[in-house]
């Protein structure tokens, strides 16, 4: 110790979790700051900026000596977490020195509070509390506190709630997204880590720390369980080690006990939060080896108290008596009351104290732990199948190839390349393949992430009337197949000259020969679209191919690139760091068609933000398109066509488009949750000057983009002859929630340029469509289509036969301009690249 630590009621002048009061993050930062030129026994890092240049701390706390040696003790977990090489009476040494690592972050998701308001009271009592058990934690835990996930939409959050305090709409909630770009899918990104935040996230557990256990706190609805608390419930997933899922329920019973002990009522555990999850980060961590979990509390009005009445209270989710009676997994029930954020603060700090005291206890078992599940996953890798991946080099977008090499390393993944031409299976792969073998620690990891997935139909994935339930949120996330490069798994050992890479090989770019007629680069690429703006940002004359073009032994497909008017070295200067090589062009091509650089729109609405346009927004920034945010009043003010060519729909419900029904569709879709009360000026909707004003923009020859569910708005509006035949079949007849689909492209249509022929689509809860017969059929051409059979790659899929030969994107000529449909999630959380060029060729003139 140093001196007197103070504490947080004394700092912040109000106890954490008070009726009205949220601390908000840079008087947080300051507090934890605080502590450390207080304490010896914690370490504050400053990780780096937000996406808005916040600070992002990660916290470490235990005892001075613990401190002192921190590098030495994470060099010990380290090994513990990949015992390749060691002999039994190493590992006995590591974990007789070693201590228990133990990482938790709070309130990833802005809105739910209680634990960043947490994490400063649970700080001070693991420096101040002198009792054994604390002593306990601090001798045998390092423990890594992430107070804050979100720090930006926490002081947006806190922004807002004091903003509306004191009026009727004092506690609702932020009507924009949470995040910049991301709102509540920031937990949806644990495996592309395409956030800042995630990639700090991810080094913490994934390669500088591997903790042996990570629980992330979250909030809930207000009308069920008051605390959801480990294990998760069926259906499970198939690839992590056994001992996680034991470990989750020893974990959890500890904290249910140490709950009771305390008074806290209305816990329930084993139920509604599925062991089949996103890849979200406490979810992933499973496939790590580290024990992911997830605490949910139910929500207040953000700091203010919500009153619920005891015949208000009901069962939710999965596991769980709809009639809100005892069970064994819920047998203290919550009858009813005043539900406050000091409730949701106090039960938060009693769970995390609890996997830390459990940890503390029983450290030496908490590293053996460690270890026999890293050696089970490397024996299981030598044993079965596949034993290695093949990444070939030779891919339709190389440059991709190198991103999801990228995304494997952030990982921890170890990923091998052949020094030499090898031979498996009688299939020759060349020097410089990608060879990634599953005798490593992170085995069900690598299975996850690159291999073929069935989502289960089964007793747990059923109701009793046979209907499907709903996954946690995809039925997949097969990395691979997303990105739409291709591996091949292989059962047999793999031999030959390998060697380990910290980071993707890439070809030099260069310049492949001059001409007076211009170069090409190649349209395969995503990252050509970035340099093709960069191109005409800096005024070239661009033209996409109308043909195949064959240079220097290479073929370039039909709407590749042509640059004329600009020397070599001036095009490599703007694009060099993109990786893309120039090839000379020998021959004139009369046919080929200019690229205009289109002006966007994009729409962005309130009611809580879209998503899917905030990933949207982020993509196009990614790759260099310009755009201009669309609110409601841009489109009810008329006269588009003056400021925009093409205007984007991102996937959205055709009521909060329109504004028209927002509050039945509410009441028909969510019945169970409240209808959210927001200002009038945050009510937002187009409204129906704004639909007039579509159906001029597009006769007059403007470009209208729909995205999934945003199709049925196209649809309707301009009146097209096109039809979803899945928008009322039961779910027993059709159903497919995130999966990939195969599909077959027209790459002769400019909006399939660069594509392959066959492909692969995420489809979740999406529209299928039927051109409808008409006089006019010519104006409608299918862009991507349903193959005959064995449609579904990974996850689930009822009713194959509703998709044969249909149409997943569909142009349509409407006056002067078009519709484009694009029924599927073409851009879907910055992780599908492998379709990102069917949006980008809407993109361009």
């Amino acid at each position: 110790m140093i001196g007197p630590v103070t504490p947080p009621e004394r700092f912040f002048n109000f106890q954490l979790g008070s009726d009205r009061k949220i601390a908000d993050w840079g008087r947080i930062v300051e507090y934890f700051k605080l502590l450390e030129t207080q304490s010896s026994m914690i370490k504050v890092v400053d990780m780096g900026p937000s996406t808005e240049g916040k600070p992002f701390l990660l916290v470490i706390i235990s005892s001075e000596s613990n401190l002192r040696d921190l590098e030495r003790l994470r060099e010990i977990n380290l090994r513990i977490s990949d015992p390749r090489g060691l002999l039994e009476e190493e590992v006995h040494e590591l974990i007789r020195e070693g201590k228990a690592v133990i990482c938790q972050s709070m309130s990833l998701h802005a809105t739910e509070i209680g634990g960043t308001q947490m994490a400063p009271e649970l700080a001070y009592d693991l420096l101040t509390r002198e009792d054994e058990e604390a002593r306990r934690i601090r001798e045998n835990i390092i423990f890594l506190m992430i107070p804050c996930f979100n720090p930006d939409g926490q002081v947006m959050v806190t922004e807002w709630y004091n903003k509306w305090l004191g009026t009727e709409y004092e506690g609702c909630s932020l009507p924009w997204l949470y995040h910049k770009y991301v709102g509540h899918d920031n937990n949806r990104d644990a495996f592309m880590t395409n956030m800042i935040e995630s990639k700090y996230v991810a080094s913490i557990l994934f390669r500088d720390w591997i903790p042996q256990a990570y629980v992330d706190h979250h909030h809930m609805g207000s009308y069920g369980a008051r605390f959801y608390i480990p294990p998760y419930c069926e259906p499970l997933h198939p690839h992590a080690d056994p001992l996680v899922w034991r470990e989750h329920s020893w974990y959890g019973a500890h904290m249910a006990y140490k709950l009771e002990e305390e008074g806290k009522i209305g816990v329930l555990n084993g139920a509604q939060f599925l062991a089949w999850g996103h890849l979200g980060f406490h979810w992933i961590t499973n496939y790590h080896n580290i024990a992911g979990m997830l605490t949910e509390s139910a929500s207040a009005k953000l700091a203010t108290p919500l009153f619920i009445h005891y015949s208000q209270l009901k069962g939710e989710g999965r596991g769980v008596q709809p009639e809100y009676e005892p069970q064994t997994n819920y047998p203290h029930l919550w009858l009813g009351g005043w539900w406050r954020l000091r409730d949701i603060v106090e039960q938060q700090k009693v769970a995390a104290w609890a996997v830390l005291d459990a940890a503390a206890r029983n450290r030496e078992t908490v590293l053996r732990c460690a270890y026999l599940k890293a050696k089970r996953r490397i024996e299981s890798g030598d044993k079965e199948h596949p034993k290695a991946i093949i990444v070939p080099r030779d891919q339709h977008d190389p440059l991709t190839l190198a991103k999801l090499i990228e995304k494997l390393l952030s990982q921890g993944i170890e990923v091998m390349v052949a020094k030499e031409d090898f031979t498996a299976e009688d299939l020759r792969f060349p020097r410089g393949s990608y060879v990634i073998f599953l005798s490593q620690p992170k085995q069900g990891l690598i299975k996850t992430l690159l291999l073929r997935t069935r989502y289960p139909d089964n007793i747990w994935t059923r109701d009793k009337d046979g209907n499907p339930l709903k996954p946690q949120d995809t039925a997949t996330d097969t990395l691979a197949e997303f990105m739409g490069i291709k591996v091949v798994p292989l059962n047999e050992k793999v031999k030959g000259d390998f060697e380990k890479i910290s980071k993707p090989l890439t070809d030099d770019p260069k310049v492949e020969g001059e001409s007076t007629l211009g170069y090409l680069i190649d349209c395969r690429l995503n990252d050509s679209y970035t340099a093709v703006n960069r191109l005409l940002a800096s005024g070239a004359i661009i033209y996409r191919s109308s043909r195949v073009i064959e240079v220097n032994d290479r073929c370039f497909p039909k709407g590749s690139f042509i640059i004329e008017g600009m020397a070599s070295a001036e095009i490599m200067n703007l694009i060099e760091n993109l990786k893309i090589s120039l090839d000379p062009i020998s021959e004139r091509d009369d046919e080929k068609e200019p690229v205009k650089r289109l002006r966007i729109g994009i729409y962005q609405r309130y009611w809580g933000g879209n998503i899917d346009e905030g990933w949207t927004r982020w993509i196009l920034e990614q790759f260099e398109f310009p755009y201009t945010t669309l609110k409601d009043d841009d489109f009810k003010k008329g006269v588009l066509n003056d400021r925009f060519d093409v205007i984007i729909f991102p996937d959205d419900k055709t009521p909060f488009i329109t504004g028209e029904g927002i509050e039945e569709w509410w009441k028909e879709n969510r019945p169970d949750t409240p209808f959210p009360v927001y200002p009038p000026e945050y009510r937002s909707g187009i409204g129906k000057e704004g639909v007039e004003a579509v159906k001029k923009f597009v006769n007059d020859g403007g470009i209208l983009v729909a995205f999934n569910d945003a199709c049925d708005f196209a649809i309707e509006t301009l009146n097209l002859n096109v039809e979803n035949i899945v928008s009322k079949t039961s779910p027993k007849m059709f159903f497919c929630p995130g999966s990939t689909l195969r599909a077959n492209v027209d790459t002769d249509n400019p909006l399939g340029y660069g594509m392959p022929r066959e492909t692969l689509i995420f489809f979740w809860d999406s529209p299928v469509f039927r051109i409808l017969p008409s006089q006019h059929n010519e104006k409608y051409l299918s862009i991507v289509t349903y193959p005959e059979s064995e449609i579904l790659r990974s996850g689930w899929l009822i009713g194959e036969e509703r998709l044969k030969r249909k149409s997943a994107m569909i142009a349509a000529h409407i006056g002067k301009g078009k519709a484009i449909l694009i029924g599927f999630r073409v851009q879907h959380r910055a992780q599908t690249h492998g379709t990102f060029k069917l949006f980008f060729n809407c993109l361009f003139g």
